[in-house]
């Protein structure tokens, strides 16, 4: 990590009280020969606080996020980009984050972080109910599934440590994989492998990829400089080798072309086009693509 403070940050940013206020952004999505292009952007939250953690349904127009409600507990909600409806899927007495489909589309996993200071990871049903914990004894802050019973985690250790744990459900088997890592945890689109960011000194960090079958961590590309936040676009096509990476450095939004298993090398990231206004374009984070690549979420400072 960077330093203490800004890892104790990320986890106290879980209550209310420190969570900066955000909105999220729905853009119109384009690949020109690996350079994105954004459009139309709009205001899809328009809410005052937080909301943060968009990600897609992988096959209807749905966007599922995890915002604070009236009393400063954090839900999940989902808006839908064909019918421009918001609903929620929770309402609970306590903490709801990084919601995501699992593999078999049936449920929501999510962060539950419980007011003795849990964080454990849980699946809701995707047409609402009652949740099922799945990890109890960690402190999970981030997860990624791989498989229908395997998931990485962003696991805190302590208050200054974490760690990238391959977690298996069905069988409570948990291995550790790496220390030090950042907040992006993502299946590589079309491999058998995951990508994470680890955190090296003098605030240099690099975008790995772990291949589930080796178990062997090779650099892909360095992030943008101070950044952990990226995400993935689907390939346009079933033969298609490439892999195209977007991130931000707060202001602009980057992508970076790559094939699966290409070494490290020096290519760069190359800026991208948000055509319109930009104005409400600051303080970027968290992106997510739908699986057509046709639409993008991005998350801004209010």
């Amino acid at each position: 990590m960077k330093s203490i403070f800004p890892f104790i940050f990320v986890f106290l940013s879980f209550a209310s009280f420190g969570q900066a206020g955000s909105e999220i952004y729905l853009f119109d999505l384009k690949l020109n020969n690996g350079q994105v292009i954004l459009s139309n952007g709009i205001n899809i939250t328009n809410h005052k606080g937080y909301d943060n953690q968009p990600s897609f349904h992988p096959s209807k127009p749905i966007i599922y996020y995890s915002s604070f409600n009236d009393s400063g507990r954090s839900d999940i909600r989902y808006y839908n980009y064909e019918t421009k409806e918001t609903k929620n899927l929770t309402v609970t007495h306590e903490r709801e984050y990084s919601p995501t489909v699992t593999p078999d589309s049936a449920f929501i996993s999510c962060i539950i972080q419980r007011d003795n200071g849990a964080q454990d990871l849980a699946k809701f049903p995707i047409g609402g109910g009652k949740p099922e914990t799945l990890v109890w004894h960690l402190k999970v802050g981030y997860h990624a599934w791989v498989a229908p019973s395997k998931v990485f985690l962003f696991v805190l250790d302590d208050s200054i440590h974490n760690s990238l744990h391959n977690y298996d459900v069905s069988k409570n088997t948990d291995t550790v994989i790496a220390e030090n890592i950042g907040r992006s945890l993502f299946r590589i689109p079309r491999e058998n492998a995951l990508s994470y960011v680890q955190k090296l000194a003098n605030n240099q960090n690099v975008i790995k990829r772990y291949d589930l079958a080796t178990g062997v961590s090779s650099p892909i590309i360095n992030t943008l400089p101070g950044q952990d936040f990226f995400c993935w676009v689907q390939p346009n096509s079933t033969g298609d080798q490439k892999r195209i990476m977007l991130s931000s450095d707060g202001t602009r939004i980057f992508s970076y072309e790559t094939s699966p298993f290409t070494e490290f090398n020096e290519k760069t990231w190359q800026l991208g086009i948000i055509e319109g206004n930009t104005t409400m374009v600051k303080n970027i984070t968290r992106m997510a693509a739908n699986a057509d690549n046709t639409k993008l979420a991005v998350v801004v400072g209010e």
